[in-house]
């Protein structure tokens, strides 16, 4: 599949994820409403800042496929980021919104559990798990972290679907054997909820900081990039290799020896090759910067693999 088309497709998956979340937003508002169940209505307000977060996930994704333009040489990947960002940022509110609501519960006279509220917990387990398994699938070919923020977001609202049909379950076989302790299941569940959501909030806010602030990305593939680079005879010595995310792609950042007596146009022609290569090697890398420095013999060269 070319990039366009993992580019459509993934839009295509955003809109499915909005679509999807606006039902589950109403149908869980209205039978957490109707059979008084403090998870699943928790689980409602969950949905409804999904639709937020859908929203802008759809937004950034338009906004990050803009070619790069005079006010923003390097494109507009970060959209994704920043999206990403607000996910995490709705993703921690919602937790601190079950929790709440979950603590509360437990302090009331808990309401008779009822099948149809199990139903669409169970109805909403299914059909988050399978959108979470289409969206990340797509989301890591794609290299989108909006729509990865999008499967995580997903991924959420399966922890909460889970704990729900749970919760619910134990309130009515508590009911069913006059088992009055297991009638607070689902306020309980609703505690669980929030601190597996409030844990996947972190891990997508922190990984949006790492890229907005710039952060190089892991050594692994700076070691990749190194091992390729030192396959070039001209290269004598790599002085700095940085690379960062923008985004969907990644930006490298490369300071190379070449041998003094090269002329220019031999170094321009290296420095393009060495370019070429790295992007046909690595699809996700969309720009190499590479500034030449004179090599001479007295100075030696660098051990291969080594990046100073």
């Amino acid at each position: 599949m070319k990039k366009d088309d993992y580019s459509n497709a993934s839009i295509i998956a955003v809109w499915i994820s909005l679509i999807s979340n606006i039902l589950l937003t109403i149908l869980k508002l209205v039978v957490g409403v109707l059979f008084h169940s403090p998870v699943l209505l928790a689980d409602g307000f969950h949905n409804a800042g999904d639709v937020i977060a859908s929203g802008a996930a759809l937004t950034s994704m338009r906004i990050s496929k803009r070619p790069a333009d005079e006010d923003h040489p390097y494109g507009h990947g970060k959209a994704e980021v920043i999206s990403s960002a607000i996910v995490a940022l709705i993703l921690g509110l919602a937790a601190i919104y079950i929790a709440f609501e979950a603590i509360s519960a437990l302090f009331e006279e808990p309401a008779k559990a009822s099948l149809l509220a199990l139903l669409t917990a169970f109805i909403s387990l299914i059909w988050k798990q399978a959108l979470y398994v289409y969206t990340i699938r797509l989301g890591k070919l794609a290299n989108s972290k909006g729509l990865i923020a999008t499967a995580y977001d997903h991924l959420a609202d399966v922890y909460a679907s889970l704990a729900a049909v749970l919760g619910i379950g134990l309130a009515l076989i508590g009911d069913f054997y006059d088992i009055h302790f297991l009638s607070y299941g689902d306020p309980i569940a609703g505690i669980i909820v929030s601190f597996l959501v409030i844990k996947l909030a972190y891990e997508i806010g922190k990984e949006a900081m790492d890229v907005l602030m710039e952060k190089n990305i892991n050594q692994q593939r700076i070691d990749e990039f190194a091992t390729l680079i030192y396959t070039f005879p001209e290269v004598k010595r790599i002085d700095r290799l940085r690379a960062r995310e923008h985004g969907h792609y990644i930006l490298v950042d490369l300071r190379i020896g070449i041998p003094a007596e090269l002329t220019i146009q031999q170094g321009h022609d290296v420095s393009r090759t060495i370019r070429d290569t790295i992007m046909e090697h690595h699809k996700d890398v969309d720009e190499v910067l590479i500034h030449l420095n004179p090599w001479y013999e007295e100075n030696g060269a660098v051990p291969k693999g080594h990046v100073k």
